[in-house]
């Protein structure tokens, strides 16, 4: 697995990570603790290095996981969290203030098993704090060692320009994929501008972009997209025709349609690192699998060609969700 920096920071992680948050949260029923642990361990011994959690899935549950996991290799992985939900519990809506974040930083160092956490998100911008007071909470607890970098996820240009200002942002995780390119606009150009790396989530877009799912597929009633607009049997019915792009790209390549969706992503730029989650071994593999496959110039601008004509149906959040999406 090659490696790569998240933009000035010098925070290696390996190209591909690994985002957890579908072993305890939000796809239907968490996964058994012993498979679990399996797929992350597996993962780990096919050179993943970049493991991310947050106190928000399972309100903790989640990152007790990956402490017990990632625990025998700790000092060879790099750990992301992120604190930012009152309780840890997304419905309670957000809470930044510094001593949410300095209380939730302790808890979830002892729930990660270890003195130090990699790299420390602000899970979403809290209108109601300062930005500044947020940056300067992490730069106290970067200081006294409990942190590495700071981080932030789904912020947009101000907020972040704000906390960059205060404590150098290493990463910015939002989601980006094949189905959502909104990053593109003015996020791309602005982490590169600041030297902040980019950890795009859902670069499957939550499973559609590998194929398996169309519009026939039915979903555990506990799994969130069945709230979420883009993933209504009549946009997944309409969105299909992206789907079928990339398999034909994948056909010719002699890969599957997930893998070319993360080359894609990693052909972007050389500072942007996916965190694909799956709860299956072989889907695992697959995704690692993805960062081997080289996509050539002709195969990227055959692809922004053929996807130039199709408009992807649905928003990606329900209304009560799409407000918490920062500016």
């Amino acid at each position: 697995m090659q490696k790569r920096i998240l933009g000035k920071s010098g925070l290696e992680v390996s190209a591909i990570g690994l985002g957890c948050m579908g072993l305890s949260y939000g796809y239907g029923p968490a996964t058994e603790k012993a498979d679990a642990i399996k797929v992350i361990r597996s993962a780990f011994e096919q050179g993943v290095t970049f493991f991310d959690t947050a106190e928000a899935y399972a309100q903790g549950a989640n990152e007790e996981l990956l402490g017990e996991a990632l625990e025998p290799f700790r000092d060879h992985v790099v750990i992301a969290t992120k604190f930012g939900f009152e309780g840890g519990d997304v419905q309670k809506g957000v809470n930044s203030k510094p001593d949410n974040i300095r209380a939730v930083t302790e808890a979830a160092l002892k729930r990660l098993r270890t003195d130090c956490i990699d790299l420390l998100y602000q899970h979403r911008v809290d209108p109601q704090v300062p930005m500044e007071d947020v940056a300067g909470a992490v730069k106290d607890l970067i200081q006294q060692g409990k942190i590495k970098h700071f981080g932030m996820s789904e912020a947009g240009v101000q907020s972040i320009r704000r906390a960059h200002a205060v404590q150098p942002v290493a990463a910015l995780q939002s989601e980006y994929s094949l189905w959502w390119r909104e990053p593109e606009k003015e996020i791309l150009p602005l982490l590169e501008e600041l030297g902040i790396g980019f950890v795009p989530f859902s670069p499957l877009g939550k499973g559609f972009l590998t194929g398996a799912i169309d519009a026939s597929t039915g979903f555990d009633k506990s799994d969130f997209r069945n709230v979420v607009p883009r993933f209504s049997e009549e946009n997944r019915r309409a969105n299909q025709a992206l789907v079928d792009v990339v398999k034909q790209i994948a056909a010719s390549l002699n890969a599957t349609p997930a893998q070319v969706a993360l080359a894609w992503l990693l052909a972007q730029k050389p500072w942007i690192a996916p965190i694909p989650g799956t709860t299956k071994l072989h889907r695992l593999k697959e995704n690692v699998g993805g960062a081997a496959i080289e996509l050539t110039a002709g195969n990227l601008s055959d692809i922004d060609a053929q996807l130039a004509n199709i408009t992807v149906q649905g928003e990606r959040y329900p209304a009560h969700l799409q407000a918490r999406v920062a500016k």
